[in-house]
């Protein structure tokens, strides 16, 4: 899967200037750097935008986030504030550049959050992450469903961990992407990348645009891929082989997810004893997806992930998350 086409059409941005250091002085970013934009096609019409509690890199043409950025302190989760729903334009953002509220309406998609709501404990952030800047078109049921519960589980492993770095984003793969209004891209696979500064691992949760409550937890090198976007540019090449244990997300409505499974600090485990680098090749000799997600992350065995959605070996790893 190549990420759309339609991106390469106005190519004018160079990579030393989406690979500078962030303008932004609210320390969203670990270690103070933004990611880098790796695949070219990405970085026609970017734009920086610093709010006062997360960060956006904004996409003129996709008129929609190429991520958002926060860095949340499980300390200031408990705190909340009215929600305003005071969606709005981006005023610093040109209007031929810029999603409108008139893009959304009546279409059948919400105006998803990349930064959502819930995660901010002032009035002013709280308002600001309503711009539409910070915004995708997302399936309603995906919004309110599986995403809504991967933003609760998220805020639930922020006050365990007492902080995380998380950067959300859409993913438009494929060659024949579907614009709201004509106008606004809409993502076919959403993905929140979470880095635990404690540990120093990583996981990032994706899920597809679409109706229903599957997910997958891929490591961060493998959404780094499909992204085309070196998310935690100081992350260590090691650690982002291997996905650190992400919490599942638990439906419990409006509220946070509450119900998090024990051991999350622990590492994927090794499928068995006798598994080397280099001793299998092939699904045909996997004995078990564990394996294959094994042989995966740990021994660069790309070729077993066809196509490259983070699931290798999809006979053998169909139905797991």
């Amino acid at each position: 899967m190549k990420l759309v086409t339609l991106f390469a059409t106005s190519i004018v941005a160079t990579l030393s200037l989406c690979a500078a250091p962030t303008q932004c002085g609210n320390a969203v970013y670990f270690a103070n750097e933004a990611p880098d934009i790796l695949n070219t096609k990405l970085t026609a019409k970017t734009k920086e935008l610093c709010y006062s509690a997360f960060a956006v890199m904004h996409s003129g043409v996709a008129r929609s986030p190429l991520w958002s950025a926060e860095h949340l302190y499980g300390i200031k989760l408990g705190t909340k504030v009215d929600r305003t729903n005071d969606f709005h334009p981006e005023e610093r953002l040109s209007s031929d550049e810029r999603s409108e509220l008139s893009d959304y309406a009546h279409s059948g998609y919400d105006r998803g959050h990349m930064a959502p709501a819930r995660d901010f404990n002032t009035l002013q952030s709280e308002s600001e992450c309503f711009t539409l800047a910070n915004m995708v078109p997302e399936n309603s049921e995906n919004n309110r469903g599986i995403w809504a519960d991967i933003e609760g589980a998220t805020r639930e492993l922020a006050k365990i961990k007492n902080e995380l770095y998380v950067i959300t984003g859409p993913l438009f793969i494929g060659s024949n992407i579907q614009r709201l209004n004509g106008r606004v891209f809409i993502p076919t696979k959403i993905y929140k990348a979470i880095y635990d500064p404690s540990s120093g691992q990583g996981a990032a949760y994706l899920v597809d645009n679409a109706p229903g409550r599957d997910y997958k937890v891929v490591s961060i090198a493998q959404i780094e891929q499909l992204a085309g976007i070196r998310l935690f540019p100081k992350m260590s090449a090691s650690a982002k082989q291997t996905p650190m244990i992400l919490p599942p997300p638990q439906t419990h409505g409006s509220n946070d997810a509450k119900a998090i499974v024990p051991n999350i600090q622990v590492a994927a485990k090794t499928p068995s004893s006798s598994a080397q680098c280099g001793s299998k090749h092939s699904c045909k000799e996997m004995s078990s997806c564990d394996e294959a997600r094994y042989f995966l992350t740990q021994c660069s065995e790309s070729h077993l992930d066809g196509d490259g959605d983070g699931t290798p070996c999809e006979k053998l790893c169909r139905g797991r998350k």
